[in-house]
């Protein structure tokens, strides 16, 4: 998808979420388990509730390869039943010496139709280029992601007085443009939304830990939101888990109606 076409489709609905799909089997409402595909008859439904209400979905590659075989015929059928009307992002965070990123990127994006890919850019420049080589395809860089963890490593301060994740925010947007390029930043770190803005004024940043993680809408949109919104809030266990009955797709749809409200306001 092109960016003029995200956009578009972000002025459209009013919206700029994410919603991200983590069908674990033990969580899925239990009527669902003596249908013959549990895991894709679930995500359907999420996103027939809530294809309205927003401009993307994230379906996270963990919660299919762990399902073995099975698990990649969900995700295909998954990514098939979202079509073309939004923008797909396989959550797979891969990254690799060069052929082997080759593979992964054709993969997703010819293979299963993936509008974009998450890349870990420990490996450098060689291991990320293969997924900047497609027309109207992303990858999306792990910068300063949600988990406690990020402290470990992202945060190092460097010799050249900045933190980690300001390099790799710095360098990975050479090797690619505002184009085919996204940063992933996350909403557990409002005070980072700022510097990030200075770095990559113009790029698009997918924001997880809004909802179940305790991220801040407000405070992310505050120093986020760029002159074509340049964000996507990604929400998951918020939306999908919402609740567990034979009504959690209506239930889904009223927390994505909810996000989506409040960003029409930002917008």
């Amino acid at each position: 998808m092109k960016r003029a076409e995200l956009v578009s489709h972000i002025h459209e609905r009013r919206s700029f979420l994410c919603v991200g799909l983590d069908p674990e089997l033990s969580k899925l409402p239990p009527h669902l388990l003596d249908t013959a595909d549990p895991v894709f008859e679930f995500n359907r439904q999420i996103i027939d509730a809530t294809r309205d209400y927003c401009v993307a979905y994230k379906p996270n590659l963990a919660f299919f390869e762990a399902m073995g075989p099975s698990g990649w015929v969900s995700f295909e059928r998954t990514v098939n039943h979202i079509g073309k009307s939004h923008f797909i992002i396989a959550d797979a965070k891969r990254g690799d010496i060069g052929n082997t990123s080759r593979m992964y990127a054709d993969a997703f994006y010819n293979r299963y139709g993936c509008d974009a890919v998450t890349v870990a850019p420990y490996m450098g420049e060689d291991s990320l280029s293969p997924f900047l080589e497609t027309p109207e395809k992303w990858a999306v860089v792990l910068a300063l992601t949600s988990n406690k963890g990020s402290d470990n490593f992202q945060r190092l301060q460097l010799s050249t007085n900045e933190p980690l994740w300001e390099t790799v925010l710095r360098q990975t947007a050479t090797w690619g443009t505002p184009e085919n390029t996204m940063f992933v930043v996350g909403a557990t770190h409002p005070d980072a939304f700022r510097r990030v803005r200075e770095i990559v004024p113009d790029h698009f940043l997918l924001v997880p830990g809004v909802g179940a993680q305790g991220g801040d809408l407000a405070g992310t949109c505050r120093y986020g939101l760029n002159r074509e919104t340049g964000l996507l809030i990604n929400s998951s266990r918020g939306i999908i888990y919402a609740d567990n009955s034979v009504h959690f797709a209506e239930k889904a749809a009223e927390e994505a109606r909810k996000l989506q409200s409040e960003m029409a306001a930002f917008l």
